[in-house]
Formats: C-alpha cells, structure tokens, sequence
C-alpha cells in the first residue's frame, strides 16, 4: 500500500471502581489501537473533576514511560487518541485529545473521522473571534459543542444540538466534569463501540473504542455497536442513550476501507468479522480472476487474509512469501530519493524458497499510487518469479475521500492515469492485474447494511467541499 494511510483510534474509561487504573486501561486501550495511527497519541484522566493529561508525537510506547503515566494520577474517567491526520498535519499542535476549558467547566475530546464543512464552521468562528491553537477540524467540534453549552443545561445537550451543524466523518470519545459521552455521525460513517468491566448487571466500568480488539486489550466484554446519530452517557447513574439523532430509515454509509485495510483483523465492527470480510474478499477474486498459478502470497499485513481467502477458492497452495520488517515504525528515516529506492526492500523481504521459478500471485488491499507496488513486483522478480500476478482486494482508487481516508488526488491515483488493467499492469511491472468489482463490495458485510464506497464510484452520500482539504493556513504553516 503506497500513499494511504491509518484512521484515528478513540478510547475511553468510566470506572464505577476506584481501584481501577483508568491511565494504565487507556494506555492498553491505545496499544491495541495504534495500527489506526501512529503520529501522536495522548490521554487524559478526570481527577475529581480536573482533566489531567499528556500527549505527544510518537508511538504509544514512546510517549508513555511509567513516569508520565504516574503523573496522569488517579480517576473515575479517562479519553484517550492515536492519530494519524487527514486534516491539519502532522503537528504537535493538533494531537489529541484536545484539552477546551469553558465557562460551565471543561471538555475533553478525541475524535475519529473528518467534517465536510469543518472550513465553514471554522470562518464562522474566526468572524466572531474565536481563536484556534490547532489546524484539526478536531478543534472546530470542540468550538462547536462548548458554544452550545452556555445555551443548555447539561453537555450531552450541547452535543446534540453541535450534532446538528457538524457535517461529515465523527465518531466521539469526550469527558466533561462528571461524564463520559461518545457519539456517531448519523451516518455510521466510522466505527465506535461500547463494553463493560465486571458483572453485566452491575458493571465496574464502561468501556468505548474504535474497535473491538482494544476491549479486548483491557479484558471488557462487548455489549454493542454504538448506533448512527447515537449519543451514549455514562456517569454515576449509569449508561444512557439519547437516539434523537438516530434515523432507522436512513441508510448507514460504514467506510468499507475499515473492513479492507484499517481495522485489525480479529476486531467486529457492526456485527461483520473484519477478518472474515478480507478472506471473502480474496474468494470473490479468486472466481473473478482465475489464474494458472503456482503460489498466493500476501502483502503483510493486510493482504494476508484476502490472499488465504483467494488461495482457499482456487485450490492454489498459500505461502508466506514476503517478510515484513516490524521493528521499523515511524522511526525509519529516508534521508534523500535514492535512499527512497531502498525503503520497500528494508520493509519487506522476499522469501527466494518460496518465490523461485514460480508462477507467483501477490494480494493486497488497494493501490493508490502504485510506486510502492512497482518496488514489491521487483522484490519478486528479483527473487526469481517466473511470473508476478497482482489481485487488489478492493476496487480502483479514482476519487479523494473527504470522510478521514487519506486518499490522494486524482490526478495521482494510479487508476486514473491508465485506463485499462493492463496498461496498470505493465506500470507496476506485473504479468496482470485483477481488482476486486466495486459491485461485489456489499459481499464483504451482511446483507442489506449500507457502506461508503465514494472513493471507488465518486457518489459521495453528503455535501462535500469545493475547497481543497488543506487550507490556505496550513499551507502557510506548512503543515
């Protein structure tokens, strides 16, 4: 995969157990997240009411050594945030969660997704004299919510009437004095769920994520998916929810990339097995696109369960033929463009036993640009392929995604440059290439649930900008 890059990951605590590390939860909470982004991370703890917290660039590990998790004291309430950023740039300025104190008190907020009309919102703002510290739409929730509050009686109210002006990609993990709330989009866009520590009736503390794995992590039970337009409150009383967002009647948009590429593979999001998509995935290639072949391969990591998938459905003998180099991180610097070159071949290694003289089919989820898969079919050739065959298990990129995927402009997506497979495939060096049909997308989730594919098709289900996505101020910070 070139050029495509993580979500965000959301986590928060509420403890009804004052034994319970709230910091030490979300920090495995955030572990378990951190393939949805690795450029900064942070948590905060509600210590009596008062957010205490820390956040940097780095990876979770590098930001929270026991001395910084120690000073995040101890609560009933904690939010925590990986971050990759589709909007705003990789600044320290915009990791989260983001710290807003107001007249009726503070919020704490941590946000997965991107608003359409965050630029609208944000010009509003600024003509009456706000002032922003950040580049993140991020930000802009946080404006949009604590301005409702000096109108209501209670957060969750200022959350829901935000929810009416807030257009696009949010799912949300946020803290106020005495509670924790999380939200979805009306849409579904992003996933968000909730689980529990301790006896189902009487739980010891509620758990929210982006997926379910990081419950996991923390040894929480899934209770249930976060429901489209839901606002959840959870406090001293208990768990509540508020639906008045919530349409049954309107279709649910779920990015179908969370189930190509983003989340983990042993994660469930809206009742879908993400492991379980990516191997139908593989299968309904495998009947599109026969081919007389030796091997599947994967590209590690999220090629490996699309090429089981495929191996499965033709009878083909499934390999581990490429080796990803998993201490590298964010940390491998490629200091000028002819290190560049070398930067495939550090991250992954061909296996020659596997490769040599053989007829070789190679899976992965997508292309964007095509200059990393240009590297990964000489890495094959290299080691002796007789034949490289290249099957996507997702349809052509052809338009830029405004909803928190980081997709490319036109202009530089492979699939708009060449106009048929084989032309893509004598770009990326290969013998074919086969993509899996954008009509077999809702095979990969149960029937009848709606999915966002408006990066494949260009049918974007919500107003999008006319303005590009980096503003002229970031631009200016260049950011």
């Amino acid at each position: 995969m070139s050029s495509l890059h993580e979500e965000c990951g959301v986590f928060g605590v509420y403890s009804n157990d004052p034994s319970l590390d709230v910091a030490a939860a979300a920090y495995y909470g955030l572990f378990a997240l951190q393939h949805r982004g690795q450029e900064s991370c942070g948590i905060y703890v509600s210590d009596r009411g008062v957010p205490v917290g820390h956040k940097s660039k780095g990876l979770v590990n590098e930001v929270f050594t026991n001395d910084a998790l120690a000073g995040l004291g101890q609560g009933r309430m904690a939010v925590g945030h990986v971050r990759y950023g589709t909007t705003g740039g990789n600044s320290s300025r915009n990791a989260q969660p983001m710290h807003v104190n107001h007249s009726n008190g503070s919020l704490v907020l941590a946000h997965n997704g991107n608003l359409t009309n965050a630029g609208e919102l944000r010009r509003t703002f600024e003509m009456e004299g706000c002032i922003f510290h950040s580049t993140s739409d991020t930000e802009v929730i946080a404006y949009t919510i604590t301005r409702e509050r000096l109108r209501c009686d209670s957060i969750e109210d200022a959350l829901s009437r935000a929810m009416g002006q807030l257009e696009g990609a949010f799912s949300l993990a946020m803290m106020s004095s005495t509670k924790l709330l999380a939200c979805r989009d009306p849409l579904g866009f992003r996933p968000l769920c909730i689980g529990t520590l301790g006896e189902a009736e009487q739980p010891a503390a509620y758990v929210v994520a982006s997926e379910t794995c990081a419950l996991d992590a923390v040894g929480a039970k899934f209770l249930r998916d976060i429901a489209p337009g839901e606002i959840v409150v959870m406090d001293g009383d208990g768990l509540r929810s508020l639906p008045k967002h919530c349409d049954p009647q309107r279709r649910k948009h779920m990015c179908i990339f969370e189930y190509i590429y983003f989340a983990r593979p042993d994660s469930v999001i809206d009742g879908n097995s993400v492991h379980i998509s990516r191997e139908n995935a593989g299968k309904i290639l495998a009947m599109e696109y026969p081919v007389d072949a030796d091997v599947v391969i994967g590209v590690p990591d999220s090629g490996l369960d699309a090429a089981i998938g495929y191996a499965r459905q033709s009878g083909i003998p499934y390999a581990i033929g490429l080796i990803k180099n998993k201490y590298i991180a964010r940390t491998f610097i490629q200091p000028n463009q002819s290190d560049r070159s070398n930067g495939v071949r550090i991250k992954l290694n061909p296996v020659p036993a596997v490769i040599q003289g053989k007829r070789v089919i190679v899976v992965e989820d997508s292309i964007v640009r095509g200059t990393t898969f240009h590297r990964i079919t000489r890495l094959l050739r290299d080691a002796g392929a007789a034949e490289v065959h290249v099957m996507i298990a997702s349809p052509p990129f052809r338009h830029p995604c405004y909803f928190g995927t980081d997709i490319d402009s036109r202009e530089h997506l492979l699939a708009n440059r060449y106009v048929t497979y084989e032309e893509i495939a004598a770009a990326i060096g290969a013998d074919s290439v086969g993509y899996l049909p954008v009509e077999e997308l809702r095979k990969l989730v149960r029937p009848k649930q709606g999915i966002c594919t408006s990066c494949f098709t260009g049918d974007y289900p919500v107003r999008i900008p006319d303005e590009p996505r980096k503003s002229k101020f970031e631009e200016k910070l260049g950011v």
